[in-house]
């Protein structure tokens, strides 16, 4: 019953003077961007046309394609998802329990739960092959679970295995308690060779430098400016687009050129002014679409004051204006939540049931906050701010000032906090790293973050508010620091109800009612699932009309090194 934090990033271009001056962004479920010089481009037409992605900024780059190094510079650009598969594929875009909505079979062609959702059986594909030439059989995927079993440092789902095995073509998994609502972390797992793997010493700490996989691309070439994939010629399906080129960039301003030039042809970044300067540019090929996955909130250390009471929590709640964070810090890309459970909707609307959502403010009402430190035994102190007993109620709002539209953000919530007489002030670290270090840490008091989404809510409630996370600096959710038996009870009798089933939606209800009554996340505005591609030499493209994926290109979406990219890049078709 876990999930980790969805790794990503987000590029902010803003038009001035007749350039583009770019700052990178923070993310939803998505990669995002920097900038430099790409060498390859893709003015070439036809089937020999290179599809050009840009992901993350980086400065240097690793040759590590290891699918649970979430540090290194090639884990959030994209690249692993094209190598490495996992044996389901998921759809956050069009959430649901049944095959073709939800879920694609992969390396699996089905699954069956068992015991009560204690064990998963899959059916794993006959005649593929990994990209060395070897056969891929169901004993690659036992060591691969086993290895999460045995190896808390690649286990970065959290995983609770309690064994695995084969018999014929299938593989079971058996866990000590229902697992139904993480499916997303079980079978969207980075499957990895065991001839190879086997033999690389410690998982996590193995440099992937050739990666072996099942996937439809194998590594080309690299170099400290970018990597170029091409086609796997043992794999299972079609490859449609034969080159596939990263560019490494080192400043943003490069990037967003690049992508408006046409030298890019997909990214996912936040990007500010991309109605106006790149889809209304060119509206028939220019494609910006942000699909509302999950929810942004505020996170407050629940084990540090101020942000530990209740009374703070609920001011901040009411103090923050929700529309101006969407229109001013996301640019209207992203709408404000009105949901005080921060339930997303229309994605996850089938799971709001009826009277759990208490509803927020969308414009800032400081009267209300101040009323309600009022009554909590606040009183203004000298300086104009409330204080408790003396003592003041002063916190810091932590992201990365790489992360623009976060940082635009948090100057926008410091203002109407002050407003309100709490006395807030912006904390921005000089590197995204650093602010990832520090929520691992629990070195924090406040944080905007994203949340992770998923085939149901059940993963963006338990990445924010499941303890067993907490794992000191390999932390991957709970950043806040709940720890709530009462929510853990919650969380494990939702896993245990079918996916879709209304008896999910019942238990959901008691967790959406503890959140909105006691704020552990502050909900701000919805998620967006960044996506934005050139369609002059590719066409296939998901759109809101045809759902089949997002479109966010990172690999970062269902698991370890593996994603949306993959579907997607198997459904586009060269222009000739």
């Amino acid at each position: 019953m876990s999930n980790r934090a969805l790794r990503g990033r987000r590029l902010a271009a803003v038009a001035a003077v007749g350039f583009l001056a770019a700052g990178i962004a923070a993310c939803g479920s998505s990669g995002s961007s920097s900038s430099g010089s790409a060498s390859g481009t893709s003015s070439s037409s036809g089937s020999s046309a290179t599809l050009v992605m840009e992901s993350s900024p980086e400065t240097t780059m690793t040759q590590n394609f290891n699918p649970w190094s979430t540090t290194a510079p090639i884990y959030g650009m994209g690249a692993d998802g094209l190598i490495y598969e996992p044996l389901i594929q998921f759809n956050l875009a069009a959430p649901g329990p049944t095959e073709g909505k939800g879920w694609y079979p992969w390396l699996a062609t089905s699954y069956t739960w068992g015991d009560s959702g204690k064990s998963i059986t899959f059916a794993i594909r006959q005649g593929v092959k990994w990209n060395d030439g070897q056969a891929f059989t169901p004993a690659d995927v036992v060591y691969t679970y086993n290895l999460m079993k045995s190896d808390p440092k690649v286990n970065i789902y959290g995983l609770q295995i309690s064994s695995v095995s084969a018999s014929g073509n299938n593989v079971t998994v058996t866990f000590p308690s229902a697992q139904y609502a993480n499916l997303e972390n079980i079978a969207g797992l980075a499957i990895v060779p065991k001839h190879i793997w086997s033999t690389a010493g410690e998982a996590s700490a193995y440099t992937d430098a050739s990666p072996v996989g099942t996937g439809p691309y194998v590594l080309s070439n690299y170099t400290s400016q970018g990597f170029t994939l091409v086609p796997n010629k043992y794999y299972w399906q079609p490859v449609p687009v034969k080159k596939v080129y990263f560019p490494a960039y080192t400043t943003n301003t490069a990037a967003t050129n690049a992508l408006f030039s046409g030298q890019i042809v997909w990214t996912g970044n936040f990007i500010q002014g991309l109605k106006q300067n790149f889809v209304d540019k060119n509206p028939a090929q220019h494609i910006g679409w942000e699909n509302p996955g999950a929810t942004n909130v505020l996170i407050p250390n629940m084990t540090t004051w101020p942000t530990n009471q209740l009374a703070v929590r609920q001011a901040i709640s009411a103090a923050i204006d929700r529309t101006a964070i969407g229109n001013q810090g996301e640019d209207g890309q992203e709408g404000p939540i009105s949901s005080a459970s921060g339930l997303t909707t229309p994605i996850f609307t089938p799971w709001s049931g009826s009277g759990s959502q208490a509803t927020e403010n969308l414009t800032a009402d400081p009267a209300t906050a101040a009323s309600i430190l009022t009554k909590a035994g606040y009183k203004k102190d000298s300086a104009g701010f409330y204080a408790l007993n003396g003592k003041e109620v002063s916190l810091k709002i932590e992201d990365p000032a790489a992360y623009t539209d976060y940082a635009q953000d948090d100057q926008i919530i410091v203002s109407e906090l002050k407003a309100a007489g709490i006395n807030a002030t912006p904390n921005l670290t000089s590197t995204p790293a650093i602010w990832t270090s520090d929520l691992a840490n629990g070195n924090f008091q406040l944080t905007m973050h994203w949340g992770n989404g998923g085939i149901t809510p059940y993963n963006m409630y338990d990445n924010w508010l499941d303890h067993t996370l907490v794992q000191g600096a390999n932390t991957a959710g709970d950043f806040g620091r709940l720890n709530s038996p009462q929510v853990q009870t919650y969380l494990s009798t939702i896993a245990a109800d079918q996916p879709g089933s209304a008896q999910q939606v019942t238990d959901f209800q008691p967790l959406l009612k503890y959140v909105a009554a006691n704020l552990p996340v502050i909900p701000t505005v919805f998620s967006a699932q960044w996506f934005e591609a050139n369609s002059a030499h590719f066409t296939g493209w998901p759109t809101q009309s045809n759902p089949y994926q997002t479109g966010q290109p990172s690999g970062s979406n269902n698991g370890p090194g593996t994603g949306t990219d993959e579907y997607v890049i198997l459904h586009l078709k060269p222009v000739s």
